[in-house]
């Protein structure tokens, strides 16, 4: 099969969605398909190793996009690459409803191929990246997704929460729930010695872990204001942070300001080994984050033996088990009690090592083989769908090109709706905000 990714985010971004569509194209090519991978420049894309990077498209972008650590495409460079003129995809899938999302309706619709969606995002929790961010704005953005959703031919959810939210939002197209795979014997082959020798950490100090990308949508402000009450009455504990992003500097000031600098560690982000290691050194993983739509960190934290203390949410929900695999609070706890569940975990020598050994039943769960096979069976039912569709409508050549104008109206009709909505306001669509 011709897979084609198209996604605005990719490699050497360290985020959810550059790993998820990494892990699915691997995976795929492990299998013998061919995949295609189109996504913005990046700052220091020269460093993709090059066996991945020759397999990569890239358009031209603007970097940083308004103080973030996205890029942003620029509009219809996909149309003047000859390396996506000659591919023939099978299936073309889409990683955003905008940008390249917007690109890969219009390269389907000319190359006469379905397209499914990953809804990776929920896109409403990012508009403090956008000028005149407003409650208006949100429900724009959330309008925006849905409809785009509408004009694919199948749409994946990463996890039962998001499923159920975009039904409820008017989601009408196929769902199909499949989290993004992990590496799970990878991530379960850490060594720990080596990554607290190389950072200076002590073998008996008790290591509280976060990872991922270090941005203001992550509430990470509650989660190092919980780390630090607990670090109070735990004179051995340290803050291991992995990643990196505009909000490192937030978390390094509270730490100053409370006396702490000298226990937190930042070593930036992490790749391959280096990440195994990374989750081998902690004790406990932590996690406060509202905008997940799967809780792919918390999947790899578990494979790594780690139990996870986090706040309820979606993608987090379907994760953690309270009491089983770590501890899931109340979605209004508060910092005090997230510091509490932390300091069962280090005090209660038989709590540990049975919620980890759940742990590592949980990430079984998520292994990459398991959801590339369900991805793939997807594709396939898809392609099942669009060839039955063209055989009873006659689908050649003039319906290719009356396809491509229905198409190109219904994203403008799309967005002057969305719009609109933002303007005139829909009691209903804000009930579910």
């Amino acid at each position: 099969m011709k897979i084609c990714m198209m996604t605005n985010i990719y490699l050497p971004h360290v985020g959810g969605v550059a790993r998820s569509v990494h892990t699915f194209s691997e995976a795929f090519r492990k299998r013998g398909h061919q995949v295609l991978v189109v996504a913005p420049t990046f700052e220091n894309d020269d460093r993709v190793p090059k066996r991945i990077e020759k397999r990569v498209v890239r358009l031209p972008a603007i970097q940083r996009f308004n103080g973030s650590d996205f890029s942003v495409r620029l509009p219809m460079t996909w149309l003047m690459n000859p390396v996506l003129n000659a591919f023939t995809p099978d299936i073309v899938h889409s990683h955003h409803p905008y940008l390249l999302g917007d690109s890969a309706l219009r390269y389907a619709a000319d190359k006469d191929a379905p397209v499914v969606f990953t809804h990776h995002t929920l896109h409403e929790e990012y508009t403090h990246y956008v000028p005149f961010d407003s409650p208006a704005l949100k429900n724009f953005v959330i309008e925006l997704c849905t409809q785009y959703a509408n004009l694919c031919d199948a749409v994946i959810a990463p996890s039962e929460s998001i499923a159920k939210l975009i039904k409820e939002r008017g989601v009408t197209a196929p769902i199909e729930v499949i989290p993004t795979g992990i590496d799970v014997e990878g991530f379960a082959s850490g060594r720990r010695g080596k990554f607290r020798k190389a950072h200076k950490l002590p073998e008996s100090a008790f290591v509280v872990g976060h990872l991922g990308r270090l941005a203001r949508e992550k509430n990470l402000d509650f989660l190092a204001r919980a780390v630090v009450l607990f670090m109070r009455q735990s004179k051995d504990a340290r803050f291991l942070v992995v990643g990196s992003g505009p909000w490192a500097e937030n978390i390094r000031d509270l730490f100053t300001q409370e006396n702490l600098a000298d226990r937190l560690i930042m070593p930036g982000k992490k790749t391959g080994k280096e990440l195994f290691d990374a989750y081998a050194a902690m004790d406990v993983f932590a996690f406060s984050s509202f905008s997940e739509t799967q809780g792919m960190v918390l999947a790899e934290a578990m494979a790594a033996g780690l139990p996870v203390v986090a706040l309820d949410a979606s993608g987090v929900r379907e994760v953690v088990r309270d009491g089983r695999n770590g501890f899931l609070l109340d979605a209004e706890a508060d910092e005090a009690a997230f510091a509490k569940k932390l300091r069962a975990i280090q005090e209660d020598r038989g709590l540990g090592p049975r919620l980890s050994a759940a742990a590592k039943r949980t990430a079984r769960a998520f292994s990459e083989d398991a959801t590339a096979e369900k991805t793939l069976k997807l594709y396939q039912k898809v392609l099942r769908w669009t060839r039955a569709e063209r055989i009873q409508n006659g689908h050649e050549a003039l319906g290719t090109l009356l396809k491509r104008i229905e198409l190109e109206w219904a994203l403008i009709a799309g967005k002057a709706g969305a719009a609109f909505e933002a303007v005139a306001g829909n009691p209903a669509r804000k009930a579910h905000d």
